[in-house]
């Protein structure tokens, strides 16, 4: 990746917001200029955004595959925690993207279902995220004793369950009072759970990283003795979450919601162990009984990582994507 050439579109300013939003809609025909600039290409490959449909309009017109990576129903992620004003145009845009790229990429079940109103089924594909296996060569952990550690990665977002996971916490350290929790990333919530750390007199047993650059993430994964990814309970559950597949990769005994696609991902028992969504109570059951059981958790966590580096790499998906597009 060192030698790939990176063409920097200039910075739509912050501020009115309806003038952000008409900024980043006219970005397509810049985008459009570099990509005629750099061309030929024998693929586009693009990651839907809210105002882009300059990739696969592209890759139509000069009738080579375009193929469009989705994450998430932005148009309702935007109206619903963020803010957007020209929803008719936001939709023209995903329209015109979806309808002219060869194949779509979803990285969820949900996320396909969402497209299915706009797509047909033969252009759809579900590939959920993957991890560089090369980041998780090593799963030593440090020497010495280190106490038993509940460990999170994200950006403390409401989606993400932190509050049944600071409950849980707390239930944990009445049976285990030398557990610990770990706290990688920052984000909007950090403030409101740290209030309910310190209501609960845990502040000295959590601790705090901070936002972390990507290649900082195996070192704090290597300092936890369980993960979790306790997400509440949602009827259109869309994430596929690369803390998990990361987690797992790195060789840890994971805890994550019964819930969307991580029903699919992590084998109950297997690979790792499944949760209520938002029951704070059997978190804290499955926290102690990984606390009990050492070697259950090295089990689950070969498991764990066997299962990822096998069929979650980006290597992997990337030569699946390859095969659609030649298809």
């Amino acid at each position: 990746m060192v030698d790939l050439p990176v063409y920097r579109l200039p910075k739509v300013p912050k501020g009115d917001l309806a003038m952000r939003e008409q900024g980043l809609f006219q970005q397509n025909q810049t985008l459009q200029d570099l990509l005629t600039q750099a061309a030929p290409y024998d693929l586009v490959y693009e990651r839907y955004s809210l105002w882009s449909r300059a990739g696969m309009s592209f890759a139509r017109n000069r009738q080579i595959p375009g193929i469009l990576e989705v994450n998430a129903p932005l148009i309702e992620e935007q109206a619903t925690h963020r803010s957007l004003l020209d929803r008719d145009l936001a939709l023209q845009v995903a329209k015109t993207a979806f309808g002219e790229a060869t194949a779509l990429i979803a990285v969820s079940e949900g996320v396909k279902s969402y497209l299915q109103q706009w797509v047909p089924a033969d252009r759809l594909f579900v590939m959920p995220n993957g991890v560089n296996s090369a980041r998780f060569s090593s799963t030593s952990k440090p020497c010495g004793a280190m106490p038993f550690t509940v460990g999170f990665v994200g950006s403390l977002k409401p989606w993400h369950g932190l509050d049944c996971l600071i409950e849980a916490f707390g239930q944990l350290r009445q049976t285990v009072p030398e557990a610990r929790l770990l706290m990688v990333g920052d984000g909007p919530q950090r403030q409101e759970i740290e209030r309910a750390i310190a209501q609960r007199r845990l502040t000295a047993q959590v601790q705090w990283t901070g936002t972390v650059l990507p290649e900082q993430v195996p070192h704090w994964l290597s300092q936890m003795s369980v993960a979790v990814a306790p997400y509440p309970a949602s009827e259109n559950f869309y994430f596929s979450p690369l803390k998990v597949v990361e987690y797992m990769a790195a060789g840890l005994p994971v805890i994550a919601s019964r819930i969307g696609q991580l029903r699919d991902i992590i084998d109950h028992g297997v690979t790792g162990i499944l949760s209520p969504p938002g029951e704070a109570t059997a978190l804290a059951q499955a926290l102690e009984y990984l606390w009990r059981s050492p070697q259950q958790r090295e089990q689950l966590g070969l498991a764990a990582r066997g299962f990822v580096l096998k069929h979650h790499t980006w290597d992997r998906i990337a030569a699946e994507i390859l095969v659609i597009a030649q298809a």
